[in-house]
Formats: C-alpha cells, sequence, structure tokens
C-alpha cells in the first residue's frame, strides 16, 4: 500500500491518502492537548501505545459485533484504516462520575452512576464542542434519529464490552469518548480508544492511568500510559 498526500492533521494524528480511495493510513504522534488546545505538551511513547491499543480494541469489538474502522497495523505508529465520513458527534459514556461531569452536577468524583449516562458534543473546534441532545442533533442535520438510535445502543454496547475488557487487566472504566463515520450505507465506530479519550482508574487504588495525569499536572504520565499497555500486553 502507497502512503501518499497528508489530508489532515489533529491534534494527535495524521491522517493520509493512500493508492486505494477507500483506505487511509492513520499516524499517531505524541503530542499532547487539553482544554481546547490551550494547554500543550509531549507524551513520549504516547503514539505507539495508543495505536497499538486502538487496535487491540477496535479488532476485541468487531470479535464481539462492533464493526469498526481498523483494517491493518502497519507499523508502530502507523494503522490502516477504513474511509468514513465522521458524523460530527463526539459521543461520551459515563460509568463513574468525574470531570466535567462532576464539576457540572456537583457530584463528587468517583461516585458510581445506577445507570451509564450518555452525553453528545458538536463536534466542532470553534465553538468548543458544545454539549448537544438528540433533538439538536436531528434539527440542524448533524445526524437522522435513525442514526442517533443505532449510535447511541452501539455506545452502550462497547461500553459494556470495555467494561469487561479492562476489569480483566484491574482497570476501571470510568468514562470514554467515542466517534462514529458513515461508511458507505453503514455507520462504523471509528477514531481511537485509548488513555486520551478513556479515563481508567487502577481497580484497587483508583489510581488515575489516563490523560487526566497530563490535565491536572499529577506527574507521571508517560508511567501511567506505559502501565496500561503493559497490563494490555500482558
Amino acid at each position: 500500500m502507497e502512503k501518499k498526500n497528508m489530508i489532515y492533521e489533529g491534534k494527535a494524528k495524521k491522517v493520509f491518502a493512500t493508492d486505494n480511495e477507500k483506505l487511509l493510513i492513520v499516524e499517531y504522534k505524541d503530542d499532547a492537548t487539553a482544554f481546547d488546545g490551550t494547554k500543550r505538551g509531549t507524551i513520549l511513547g504516547k503514539g505507539i501505545i495508543n495505536n497499538k491499543m486502538t487496535n487491540i480494541i477496535m479488532k476485541y469489538l468487531a470479535e464481539n459485533g462492533i464493526e469498526n474502522h481498523f483494517v491493518e497495523e502497519l507499523s508502530d505508529r502507523e494503522t490502516v484504516v477504513k474511509r468514513v465520513s465522521i458524523v460530527p458527534l463526539e459521543v461520551i459514556v459515563r460509568n463513574v462520575a468525574a470531570g466535567h461531569f462532576s464539576k457540572n452536577f456537583n457530584v463528587a468524583e468517583g461516585t458510581d452512576f445506577k445507570s451509564p449516562t450518555l452525553e453528545f458534543s458538536y463536534k466542532n473546534d470553534e465553538l468548543h464542542d458544545p454539549l448537544m441532545n438528540s433533538y439538536h442533533a436531528v434539527a440542524i442535520g448533524v445526524a437522522s434519529k435513525e442514526e442517533i438510535d443505532f449510535i447511541s445502543e452501539q455506545a452502550f454496547k462497547i461500553n459494556e464490552l470495555l467494561k469487561k475488557f479492562f476489569a480483566s487487566i484491574g482497570i476501571r472504566l470510568i468514562d470514554f469518548k467515542i466517534e462514529f463515520g458513515r461508511c458507505g450505507d453503514k455507520i462504523i465506530l471509528a477514531d481511537e480508544i485509548s488513555p486520551d479519550t478513556c479515563r481508567l482508574w487502577d481497580i484497587e487504588t483508583n489510581e488515575k492511568l489516563d490523560k487526566d495525569r497530563f490535565r491536572r499536572d499529577l506527574g507521571n504520565v508517560e508511567e501511567a500510559y506505559q502501565e496500561v499497555w503493559r497490563r494490555i500486553n500482558g
């Protein structure tokens, strides 16, 4: 497969065209950002961990009925994925109060929910990704009601699968953000699943093993990412 021109560069990844119009190559970076890009830094080795971790999880999800964009891992930092048109919704599933939820609703961080919550944010950097409900999304044409229903159903299924996956390696899945894309007449899971996009706490100690260590200046950021990868990699 021939890697061609870069067609997009985001905060954590670069995306390249290939000689197959249906496939892209994603290259993961070590760059780290927080708070709408106002905080920037580098987490050494993050790109390698996020690439390999995402690919393992995408294969696990596919084996359990969740169609996604993963095709083939090319190298430590590069993966071939299906070309999709991203639905401009960030889909957030929460199992435990943390982050903005704790602040907005005055719920102590670490409080278990009686049932998982589902949130949507409108994927728009200029607007700072505002919260959006399903009626808003349908009203302005972000997605149809049928697409929203499907995405919601998939999100809760993914949550149950990820909770099981992480629990098996001694990690508590607090919350996570995922994205979906249109691929032909289907909507499939896209983007990444990593310590960048998930809150992951040690089951025994509640030690944070995710990007919150960077956001909150908690230290040992690289070590946290490496610990997650060590557990996944056996």
